[in-house]
């Protein structure tokens, strides 16, 4: 978000205004002091299930059982005593500019205070909507939209601790978002391929405001989350997931032939 005062080095700060999402079981534990909970939930706080896989150092990753269709929230807890900021990308992109994400303090944060929880839903358009994400194919994704294949069906988080004692809260009032910055998008290629890769799509325009606040971040990262979302016959081709529960009994089953009866070959 541009034309708007960049608040301390950590760039553009946004703490949500709305009421509080609700939370499931806890999967994603990493962070500060182990203590920030990241999970994605659907409409009704239940949680796609995940598969944690290979974790180093202060990353974690898992997959994600995405539905084709299904909105989602990315739900952020923050189990600590202290305000925390989140950089949440989705495809590659972060959630509030739009913009190609590195994961940077530099970049537009949530802040999270402390004990909180909250349930980000949407692509932010102004201080006051955002357009909803749901799961969609890749073709279909607000990234294809912009030829931006870099991090396909990635959601990411970097868990950013303050530096200083956090400032009083200020408001400003409500502003649309700035063109930004003269940048020109890079355009889809026309003959992009048919893909049965998932991806994020630019849904419905919900009423969700947040305020501008100060914040500014720790030089690095305190722990970086990364959920890499498929659809269900991928984890099960993947080997990801035991499917074995998944199949129809009186579908899927191979052909298979009436044996004898005990004694009677």
């Amino acid at each position: 978000m541009s034309g708007g005062t960049r608040v301390g080095r950590a760039g553009i700060a946004i703490a949500m205004a709305i009421g509080l999402g609700i939370g499931t079981h806890a999967e994603a534990r990493h962070g500060p002091r182990g203590d920030v909970i990241v999970e994605i939930v659907d409409e009704r706080g239940v949680r796609f299930e995940q598969f944690p896989t290979r974790s180093s150092g202060n990353a974690y990753r898992a997959y994600v059982r995405a539905e084709r269709g299904a909105p989602y929230r990315i739900l952020v807890r923050n189990g600590t005593g202290e305000r925390v900021g989140v950089v949440i990308a989705v495809d590659g992109r972060n959630i509030i500019s739009g913009e190609r994400s590195e994961l940077g303090r530099s970049e537009p944060m949530y802040v999270l205070t402390p004990w909180s929880r909250q349930e980000y839903t949407g692509w932010r358009t102004s201080l006051s909507d955002v357009h909803e994400f749901y799961f969609t194919d890749w073709r279909d994704s607000y990234a294809e939209a912009f030829g931006d294949r870099s991090a396909k069906g990635v959601i990411a988080v970097a868990v950013y601790r303050e530096k200083e004692r956090p400032p009083e809260l200020f408001r400003q009032p409500y502003e649309e978002r700035a063109e930004r910055d003269g940048k020109s998008a890079e355009s889809p290629s026309a003959s992009a391929k048919r893909s049965d890769e998932p991806g994020t799509g630019f849904g419905d325009r919900r009423h969700e405001p947040a305020v501008r606040v100060a914040f500014e971040a720790e030089r690095r990262a305190a722990s970086k989350l990364f959920l890499k979302y498929e659809w269900a016959e991928t984890l099960c081709r993947k080997g990801i997931a035991d499917c074995e529960r998944d199949r129809n009994r009186f579908w899927d089953d191979d052909l298979a032939f009436a044996p004898y009866p005990p004694g009677r070959r």
